[in-house]
């Protein structure tokens, strides 16, 4: 927020008593205070001086005062007006407020409602400030195609994805759900020799295992039920191109077997077929696992690892780069503002608090999509606090309250309580649940499974 020493504060009131008053009331506060007497001398005294606020008394000898206001706000569209009059009514309010003035006095002014207008102005002046920065820095050499980022972590990314980007090595990209691993892998491909290749992206955990090696390598006719035609599996597609393998550590032992083979001969042989056929591919795989996990517990070939990983790419989560969310949520508003088409041209300072203290499981898609619900909801003016989904709004669950974590259990039974209390916050909807959980719904539907939670209690079937 503003502080007063750094607040300009322009007087237009034709009644020097009036103005005067205004001054002595202002100034002792620590706020810079000119005045001018007619239309003329404020569109001057805005143009020169720039103030942050405008108290523009609505009845003027050259000018009327709502002239005067679109003027000022086509000259200035960063300085707030409240106007000032003694001639107040609710056609005139209605008028001033939707030709842009911030707020609406009556005379004879009350010096704390007029201190309390001016405080919120202040925020308004900072979110303006802090507006104009974020812009700028869309603009600044912290971008990577669709993305954007303020903090070193991702800037050091960022220069990492450029400098390994010409090569043809082999890339495993690391992050939680949500933190972006398939922009960056898009980026490795975009700034390849390959871009103008196909990029082909397959997700091992969304697919059947009894399916997964057909996607891959692709099959014949006939070579099992249901195989009515020849297919070209993701091998063959991303020839001359790039491949991405989503959640390595999701693919069946037996078929990282073959996957190993595939890339020390460069050649597959599709289901059914006997006719094996190369292709010439830059592999690049992604996972939100803990690779060690993954490794110990034998869900990832210690061979393929070191096969894979020639360079890993590890991805920050929000939470360790709050830094960014400003940046994110300015990105994420003009991109949506554009594609539906509102005038949302900020976010409110008390909404900027609320995205800043969420923890943001879901990562930068959880509030890529909470600025999108705000855009919608906002429509025409700044987003408010209000806007954005309820989840972010209500204080998170602690280990102090609630007893989230309850003593003596074991890890299955506090994971089946917590996916059980995340379903209740989000009624049951698994979309958004798995979101938060910051895990694929395939993967959320196998535990739902497990932990018998596929059905609220007391109900036959939950929509997803």
């Amino acid at each position: 927020m503003s502080t007063p020493n750094s607040m300009r504060v322009l007087v237009v009131d034709d009644e020097p008593d009036a103005a005067e008053a205004l001054t002595l009331l202002l100034k002792p506060r620590g706020y810079e205070v000119r005045v001018a007497g007619t239309g003329d001398e404020a569109r001057s005294a805005v143009g020169a001086w720039r103030p942050n606020v405008v108290l523009l008394d609505l009845m003027l000898p050259d000018v009327n005062g709502l002239d005067l206001l679109r003027d000022l706000r086509t000259a200035a569209p960063d300085t707030q007006v409240v106007m000032v009059t003694g001639y107040g009514s609710v056609p005139k309010v209605v008028e001033a407020m939707n030709a842009g003035a911030f707020g609406f006095i009556e005379k004879p002014i009350e010096a704390m409602l007029l201190l309390a207008v001016l405080d919120k102005a202040s925020e308004k002046v900072a979110m303006a400030v802090e507006n104009r920065r974020l812009r700028s820095e869309l603009n600044d050499h912290a971008t990577l195609d669709d993305m954007v980022a303020r903090s070193d972590k991702m800037k050091q990314l960022f220069a990492l994805v450029r400098k390994v980007a010409p090569s043809d090595a082999s890339v495993l990209i690391h992050g939680e759900n949500g933190t972006g691993k398939e922009l960056v892998a898009a980026a490795l491909h975009q700034h390849s020799s390959r871009a103008r290749a196909p990029f082909i992206k397959i997700n091992c955990a969304a697919i059947p295992s009894e399916l997964i090696e057909s996607e891959l390598f692709g099959h014949k006719r006939g070579s099992f039920t249901g195989a009515l035609a020849d297919r070209a599996g993701v091998l063959e597609l991303a020839d001359g191109g790039s491949l991405l393998l989503d959640e390595i550590g999701e693919m069946p032992a037996a078929l990282q077997a073959k996957l190993l083979r595939v890339l020390q001969e460069r050649e597959f042989t599709p289901v059914g077929s006997t006719r094996p056929i190369k292709s010439d591919f830059r592999l690049i795989c992604a996972t939100n696992v803990d690779l060690d996990v993954a490794l110990a517990d034998k869900k990832l070939r210690q061979d393929l690892f070191f096969r894979i990983n020639t360079f890993t790419l590890s991805i920050p989560p929000l939470r360790e780069r709050t830094t960014d969310i400003p940046l994110l949520a300015e990105f994420f508003r003009e991109r949506y503002a554009a594609r539906h088409q509102r005038t949302v041209e900020s976010i409110d300072t008390d909404a900027m608090r609320v995205l800043q203290r969420h923890r943001w499981p879901g990562n930068v898609r959880e509030l890529e999509h909470a600025i999108e619900r705000a855009v919608i909801v906002a429509a025409d003016r700044p987003i408010q606090a209000a806007d954005l989904p309820a989840g972010l709004r209500d204080p998170e669950p602690t280990l102090e309250h609630g007893e989230f974590i309850p003593p003596h259990h074991t890890l299955e039974e506090i994971e089946r309580l917590a996916i059980l209390r995340t379903l209740e916050r989000t009624q049951w909807n698994k979309r958004a649940t798995a979101n938060i959980l910051g895990v694929y719904r395939p993967t959320l539907y196998s535990k739902l499974k497990k932990y018998n939670l596929l059905k609220k209690p007391g109900v036959s079937a939950i929509v997803a």
